[in-house]
């Protein structure tokens, strides 16, 4: 809707993101990050991110953010869609040097990295149901992670809510306005998850992406609500499977055990997971 002063929102309640303020501080020090851009509207900041990953010589590091996504895209292209200004839309180019299979972890590590600055920067209590969501304490969604491969490139986009009001969200979303209760600045939000995951990724392309010696693995079981619950989970041809989460194993796998075996499945593997009251 236009930012008009009759407008339930105006600029005083989503103004735009300072970019030069915002990249210095990024970048300033930084082992990792090396350019953070905002553009004012992009079809997929995944999709711009990916085709300069295209060429081997781009370096990792590249941050876009979108005010507004006109085309974003969630997991197994569902649609992701944002008021201009009310969410934080960004994408990141990294180029991971960890055995293929250990990728897995990435948007797993990412979520653990978003989970940590939100509580950090507003007080919100938040899980992370796997693969790719971050929720609120009531079970809508806050948030959803794209992590898609391109050659030696892993483009990783984050979508999160942050001043979306209800009409504007489908009925099992939320944002960090509606949980607080009042105005939630994006830019800090914004800087303190690139720190995070800064942080995070770097121990972990150390360690070859061992999970386990960087303490990413007992971290994301922590924030985790998937694990330990009962699950439904619909596979790509519709069919469906039942049981408890077990785990999450080496390669950021769910482990389901259905009674009758025990089954690893990757995000790829999956249409959605739904959790369920015990015994139902």
């Amino acid at each position: 809707m236009p930012d008009t002063p009759s407008g339930r929102w105006s600029d005083l309640d989503r103004p735009p993101l300072d970019a030069p303020a915002l990249e210095a501080a990024l970048t300033r020090g930084s082992r990792l990050w090396r350019s953070l851009e905002v553009v004012p509207e992009v079809g997929s900041t995944n999709a711009v991110l990916a085709a300069r990953a295209a060429d081997e010589d781009a370096a990792e590091g590249a941050v876009l953010v979108a005010e507004h996504q006109a085309a974003g895209r969630g997991r197994l292209d569902r649609t992701w869609t944002s008021p201009p200004r009310a969410g934080l839309t960004v994408s990141v180019l990294l180029r991971p040097d960890v055995p293929a299979a250990r990728r897995g972890w990435l948007p797993l590590l990412t979520g653990v990295a978003l989970a940590e600055a939100v509580g950090e920067v507003t007080g919100v209590r938040t899980s992370l149901k796997w693969p790719n969501d971050l929720l609120a304490v009531d079970g809508t969604k806050l948030a959803g992670i794209l992590a898609e491969a391109t050659g030696t490139a892993v483009v990783v986009g984050t979508g999160l809510n942050v001043t979306t009001r209800t009409d504007e969200l489908p009925p099992t979303g939320s944002s960090l306005t509606l949980v607080t209760g009042g105005p939630v600045d994006r830019g800090p939000v914004l800087l303190a998850f690139l720190r995070a995951l800064e942080r995070r990724y770097l121990a972990w392309t150390a360690a070859l992406g061992d999970p386990v010696s960087t303490g990413l693995a007992a971290d994301y079981l922590a924030w985790c609500s998937t694990v330990g619950a009962e699950v439904t989970v619909t596979l790509p041809d519709g069919s469906t499977l039942a049981g408890t989460a077990t785990a999450v194993d080496w390669d950021g796998r769910l482990v389901v055990d259905t009674g009758e075996g025990t089954v690893e499945l990757a995000s790829g593997d999956v249409q959605h997971v739904r959790t369920r009251p015990a015994g139902a």
